[in-house]
């Protein structure tokens, strides 16, 4: 009996001593005033406005042809679709902004080749970028440390020393989301759903000479992607993997750069659907053919309102013979250039003949991660918008065309979206 009575004053006089030690202003304990109030994830959350981008509203339209289809191929049928709201590179892709991509490739392969690492806070070594911006490629010591990605001496012009194109990679790890949500892989490790993918991301020049036979394009060959002239013009040349590596290499870079700050890191960016592409070309206008409203191809004064093939190939008429600026003529009414005409654009969806009809209504996706093995049919990408060398047909909001996901064109760039929480300061 008076064991169990010590034993209790024990008790009591611990859950005193616990009680008061965790008392805290006017009686509150330090697990709070025992209501519930929710967890922060710690880090403070501003709207950012992305450079280059404007935001395309939530909002519902009708996809598919505004006319008749004039040849009858029924790839395209009306339908109602509700989008949500992202952003939209206001332009295409420009040369300079490829370039940084290849240029941040080009030095975190030398960067390592020399070791020009440091030492992270978890302990693993990375690149230290102070020093690979510092590299001098003209220096003979440095290209002779470099020979692995120098082109071979049977392969040199005049004996010149130059970058092998072939040899600039980029290593992507990415997540596939829809083959982790799938309930019979619930059990699987997260092993089984990462995607590593080795891509040659510089861009094809020669595709100015190999899309036109008999036609004298050399210089565009020569100069389109190295010359300072074509800065702002569209990045052409670029497969849809070339593109989707660019977007996957844009989102690392970007969240690098807030992790480091110590700042909420943001969605992936990627390529824009095939109902986003349309729903942004659209404007916000419904029912219309092009971006700017139509029905025609000129305004009121008789200009030209796009990039493309005029009458029967008068292709300098409307102010360009090829590319044009990326930011060239007025922009549609989210403020996007060139979504008719310029360069078509890779979209991120599988192009199925009747996917209009078994695809949700609530921001529609077809995908298709195709290896490099399967079938021709497997790889067919969506591009929409047309290009400089199409006839006005393609610069329809409705028009599709499809290209094969490892191939490149003179005529086909792209344009990148992101998708941010949808907050009032965002609009």
């Amino acid at each position: 009996m008076k064991g169990n009575l010590l034993n209790l004053t024990m008790l009591l006089t611990l859950g005193l001593v616990i009680s008061s030690c965790g008392k805290s202003g006017k009686g509150k304990t330090s697990l709070g005033d025992g209501q519930l109030h929710g967890v922060s994830v710690g880090m403070k959350y501003t709207m950012p406005k992305p450079p280059g981008m404007v935001y395309v509203p939530a909002g519902t339209f009708h996809m598919g042809p505004s006319d008749e289809d004039i040849s009858y191929a029924f790839t395209a049928r009306n339908k109602q679709i509700s989008i949500n709201g992202f952003w939209m590179d206001a332009t295409e892709i420009t040369n300079d902004e490829y370039r940084q991509f290849v240029h941040w490739v080009r030095d975190s392969i030398a960067a390592t080749i020399l070791n020009f690492k440091k030492q992270s806070p978890d302990g693993s070594g990375v690149i230290d970028w102070m020093k690979a911006k510092t590299i001098k490629w003209n220096d003979p010591k440095i290209q002779e440390q470099l020979s692995a990605l120098i082109v071979t001496p049977d392969n040199r012009i005049n004996g010149r020393k130059e970058l092998d194109a072939k040899k600039i990679i980029y290593h992507s790890e990415v997540f596939d989301y829809r083959e982790g949500a799938r309930r019979e892989n619930a059990d699987k490790p997260r092993s089984n759903f990462i995607i590593k993918t080795d891509t040659p991301i510089y861009p094809d020049t020669l595709v100015w000479i190999r899309d036109f036979s008999y036609s004298y394009n050399e210089p565009m060959a020569k100069k389109y992607f190295s010359h300072p002239a074509y800065g702002n013009y569209p990045v052409v040349g670029v497969s849809w993997k070339q593109a989707t590596a660019f977007s996957e290499w844009r989102t690392l870079y970007l969240n690098s750069f807030l992790e480091a700050s110590k700042r909420m890191t943001e969605s992936d960016f990627r390529l824009p659907t095939e109902a986003e592409w349309e729903y942004a070309a659209r404007g916000g206008r419904s029912q219309v053919p092009y971006p700017w409203g139509g029905p025609y191809l000129r305004n009121k004064k008789g200009c030209l309102l796009a990039n493309f093939k005029p009458g029967r190939g008068n292709y300098p008429e409307d102010g360009g013979f090829y590319t044009v600026r990326a930011d060239a003529y007025w922009p549609n009414d989210f403020g996007l250039y060139n979504m008719a005409g310029n360069v078509a654009e890779w979209t991120s969806s599988l192009f199925y003949e009747g996917a209009y009809n078994f695809q949700h209504d609530m921001n529609p996706d077809i995908r298709l991660n195709a290896r490099d093995n399967d079938p021709p049919r497997m790889k067919r990408k969506v591009v929409r918008g047309g290009s400089w060398k199409d006839v006005g047909f393609f610069l329809q909001n409705s028009a599709r065309a499809y290209e094969y996901q490892d191939t490149t064109k003179s005529y086909i760039g792209f344009r990148c979206v992101i998708d941010l929480p949808p907050m009032n300061s965002g609009r």
